[in-house]
């Protein structure tokens, strides 16, 4: 039976690692600092094997077949992709597939190894909603690639209770405050917009959830355009929006205002050591306490019109808090990892690199099993009353 291999025990890791401890799949977790990975997986180190992250070792450790899950930092995972096609091991990660892990899909398809990459929360969680809204539309009796289409996914995570600065870190600020100033690219009414910073883009985002209408502060992320073919836009439909962003709770760029002003001055070196400067304040004044509970929202959304009329307007959702089994965004992060490391064993994905699956019959299983755990998705539509 081949060894599971799990990279990093940080605070995200944990609800994953729990689920697979439970599991009969061999686990051994490693990680940098066995007293902070002691200290996180408490009572579950006796159902797993708990090793110090010391490359070497971790090279002489492994045996061709077994699966190794990168739950590093970014710039850590084509190392670990490497060791794999050396080794003849799968790979499992969250983050978003680079163009440096793209360019080993070849090298994995001719060794029948399977990379595995965004299969958390966002991307990851967000891809399935995405694919399982697309499967609705186009079984629909609506479904026409001439009408006008505008697709939304946004997700955030904030604290379930607001403070002022209507926002927790749960990690190092660094990697949200260099985000402030990263270019966003996304389709708005059918023609590439584009913008330098968050503060350029924001708008307000009406969110029908369970609980019942709530509005947040929403901007694009990243370049949402590549992932319009992923989910299924051909090049015939007439698509209006495609974004893909992030949700702040409502008052966030007032309370941000000043950071947002200061972080659009800095450049250089020196801009660059005073992020970190900011990155330790803020971690002191807005860290997550003890036991405090996050939330994170995630809607994904598809309108479809003809002639000014909507003809199919469909979301699905998740509104999540932190409870005894993790935080939120550690459980909808690291759940989807364990279910990808799962079916990579099962032989149910296919060799090469790849993002979430996209098959309609696996994808109601990850969600179906999201659902078992606690982790409901709740369907909306909104032409519904």
């Amino acid at each position: 039976m081949p060894q599971i291999h799990w990279l990093g025990a940080g605070l995200s890791s944990i609800p994953g690692i729990a689920r697979l401890a439970k599991g009969t799949l061999p686990l051994t977790v490693w990680n940098r600092t066995l007293s902070k990975a002691e200290q996180a997986l408490g009572q579950l180190t006796k159902a797993l094997t708990l090793k110090q992250l010391d490359w070497d070792t971790l090279v002489n450790t492994i045996k061709p077949g077994d699966v190794l899950v990168s739950m590093l930092p970014a710039t850590e995972h084509l190392k670990v992709a490497n060791l794999c096609l050396e080794q003849q091991c799968h790979f499992v990660s969250s983050s978003y597939v680079a163009p440096e892990m793209a360019a080993l899909d070849d090298k994995a398809k001719a060794a029948n190894l399977t990379f595995i990459n965004e299969v958390g929360l966002d991307p990851g969680i967000d891809h399935l909603l995405a694919h399982a809204l697309m499967h609705d539309y186009q079984s629909s009796d609506k479904f026409n690639p001439s009408h006008q289409h505008y697709f939304r996914s946004y997700c955030g995570g904030f604290p379930k209770v607001a403070n002022d600065f209507k926002y927790k870190f749960s990690w190092s600020p660094l990697g949200v405050l260099r985000a402030l100033k990263s270019p966003a690219q996304w389709l708005q009414e059918g023609q590439v917009a584009n913008s330098s910073a968050p503060w350029d883009a924001l708008s307000e985002y009406h969110a029908q959830l369970p609980q019942g209408n709530e509005c947040f502060q929403a901007y694009p992320n990243r370049d949402s355009l590549p992932f319009a073919s992923e989910y299924g836009f051909g090049d015939d439909w007439d698509l209006q929006q495609f974004v893909r962003g992030t949700l702040r709770l409502d008052g966030w760029s007032t309370a941000w205002q000043p950071l947002f002003d200061e972080v659009g001055s800095l450049s250089g070196e020196q801009g660059e050591s005073r992020l970190r400067e900011l990155s330790q304040e803020l971690e002191t004044k807005y860290s997550y306490d003890a036991g405090e509970p996050d939330r994170v929202v995630l809607c994904v959304e598809l309108q479809v019109k003809s002639a000014g009329e909507t003809l199919w307007h469909q979301s699905y959702n998740i509104d999540a808090c932190g409870n005894d089994n993790g935080s939120a965004m550690a459980r909808l992060v690291s759940l989807p990892v364990s279910l990808a490391i799962e079916a990579v064993v099962a032989g149910e994905l296919p060799a090469g690199v790849s993002p979430a699956p996209k098959d309609n019959a696996t994808v109601r299983r990850w969600l179906n099993a999201l659902a078992e755990l606690g982790e409901t998705v709740h369907h909306k539509d909104h032409l519904d009353g």
